[in-house]
């Protein structure tokens, strides 16, 4: 009778003495236990073609950033900043889940299939349509940082691609853009110089020109401080 009844007193001790032992905490931290949450990942959104879609760069770019990020890849092969063109990005599965991702940040590279002769005759509302596209994600509630890269160049000729229009028309119009919005521009076309070995069909780069667009990707994301996050 007397072992249940010292049982009993222990057990309405440590009741009693936790919620004292968690405030005591809180005086000494000065911190509330109530405000002390774990951190979430920052979810990184790889928005693009099919440069984006196969290439594999947002993997390497998950391997680079670690756990602290989740990186989701968004790329919709055959998509265009255009929205006159047979295939706008905005007009994609793709488009709708990474916006139901929440991101933090996104990452933007498109433009290689706006190069397309046929599409050039819509190039005057090129830099328009890419605004809507941005605008569309800045207004998310995760308020994300967006960064714009620049489409890899192009060596090959033999398609209905301009490796010309790309790096006079398509470049220029989305740095332009980039920097009438106040946006990081991430250099991927300087990246790869004039070297066409990192390209399997001088479109579509090979697993080392993946790991270098995650590179520069992932040196500019490292390199700012104005990543957000919401609950």
């Amino acid at each position: 009778m007397i072992k249940k009844t010292l049982l009993v007193m222990a057990i309405a001790i440590v009741i009693i003495a936790s919620p004292l032992a968690i405030r005591l905490y809180e005086l000494q931290s000065n911190v509330p236990t109530s405000t002390v949450v774990l951190a979430k990942p920052v979810k990184v959104a790889c928005v693009g073609d099919s440069i984006t879609a196969v290439s594999g760069y947002p993997s390497d770019l998950q391997t680079m950033l670690g756990k602290n990020y989740t990186v989701g890849n968004f790329g919709a092969s055959g998509s265009t900043v255009s929205l006159n063109s047979w295939k706008p990005y905005m007009n994609q599965t793709a488009f709708q889940s990474a916006q139901d991702f929440k991101p933090n940040i996104v990452v933007i590279m498109l433009g290689t299939n706006d190069d397309l002769k046929s599409l050039h005759q819509y190039n005057e509302s090129f830099e328009d349509d890419y605004a809507r596209l941005i605008t569309s994600f800045e207004s998310l509630q995760s308020s994300p940082q967006i960064y714009i890269a620049d489409s890899p160049p192009i060596f090959n000729d033999s398609s209905d691609l301009s490796p010309a229009y790309l790096t006079d028309t398509i470049i220029p119009h989305t740095d332009d853009l980039a920097n009438r919005m106040n946006l990081p521009i991430i250099d991927v076309y300087d990246a790869f110089g004039n070297s066409s070995n990192y390209f399997t069909d001088g479109i579509h780069p090979d697993s080392d020109g993946a790991t270098l667009i995650a590179t520069q990707v992932y040196d500019t994301i490292d390199s700012s401080d104005n990543v957000s996050q919401t609950p």
